[in-house]
């Protein structure tokens, strides 16, 4: 396993918001987090790169190879967040920088992390954003994030995330702000992006639709535990716990073998952005 979490629980104020978390990613693989809003599937994510509110404590063991990053220093957790390990938040209006430009925004993690010259990482984002089928990706860096559809942010997002080469990558609800075509495209090349670069990928989202879309495991969260976990089509065609059948339950043509995903990003290919996004 790239990373493996176990017996991970988080406590703010005296009261327990995770209760003994255990998953594992690989890489090369989509794990899909799913459950209700409040099950706990974010935290996991935050205390993965010691991003937990204020007050907030934590323990068990979040293993990256032969370190646990829950006991490394913060200097050295420093180095492991955005370089080894990175994260796609919700919503990009809010975690890009709306007076930075795209390229400051890229390059900025490259210096820090990589230590590459100006020029370097300069050519190097210009790839990136072309990497994640950013129209135009020379003039792109100049830009500002508001000059971007929803869609082209959270693309951009994830050039941000890949910066700097990670070995895992937590995406944190990263189509919930974007209509079903454009969740489609995003799906789509966060498939392709793990299959080409072997990524461990984390996605975290309440809509068990999106996992049958992209996801190969699928872990199911509710009141601060993993209650089902196992391959997607054994736990979307055969749910062995209630919790699980009531949240496929709950999706548009329910009883079907296997529910589709937003607009079926078709296969494991990036793909070229689609027509909406643009």
């Amino acid at each position: 396993m790239t990373l493996e979490i176990s017996g991970l629980k988080v406590s703010i104020g005296g009261k327990e918001i995770l209760r003994g978390v255990d998953l594992g990613l690989a890489a090369g693989r989509v794990h899909g987090l799913a459950g209700e809003s409040g099950s706990g599937k974010t935290m996991t994510g935050l205390a993965v790169l010691g991003l937990l509110p204020h007050g907030a404590r934590a323990s068990g063991t979040v293993r990256l190879g032969e370190r646990d990053l829950l006991a490394l220093p913060a200097k050295e957790l420093n180095r492991v967040r955005g370089g080894e390990v990175a994260m796609v938040f919700q919503d990009p209006a809010t975690s890009l920088h709306p007076m930075l430009t795209i390229g400051r925004q890229l390059t900025e993690h490259m210096r820090h992390h990589l230590r590459l010259g100006r020029t370097e990482a300069k050519e190097r984002a210009v790839e990136l954003l072309g990497k994640v089928r950013i129209p135009g990706p020379a003039q792109a860096y100049g830009r500002f994030p508001h000059q971007f559809s929803g869609g082209m942010r959270q693309r951009i997002a994830i050039a941000i995330a890949l910066a700097c080469s990670p070995k895992v990558l937590i995406a944190d609800e990263p189509t919930t702000a974007l209509d079903v075509t454009v969740q489609a495209g995003v799906l789509r090349l966060l498939r392709g992006l793990c299959d080409e670069l072997g990524l461990a990928v984390l996605l975290v989202t309440h809509d068990l639709g999106v996992m049958s879309a992209v996801a190969d495991e699928v872990s199911v969260m509710k009141d601060g535990l993993v209650v089902e976990s196992g391959p997607r089509g054994r736990v979307l065609r055969e749910p062995a716990h209630a919790y699980t059948r009531s949240l496929l339950g709950s999706l548009p043509g329910a009883g079907t073998a296997e529910p589709g995903g937003p607009g079926d990003p078709g296969g494991p290919g990036a793909g070229p952005a689609p027509e909406g996004e643009r």
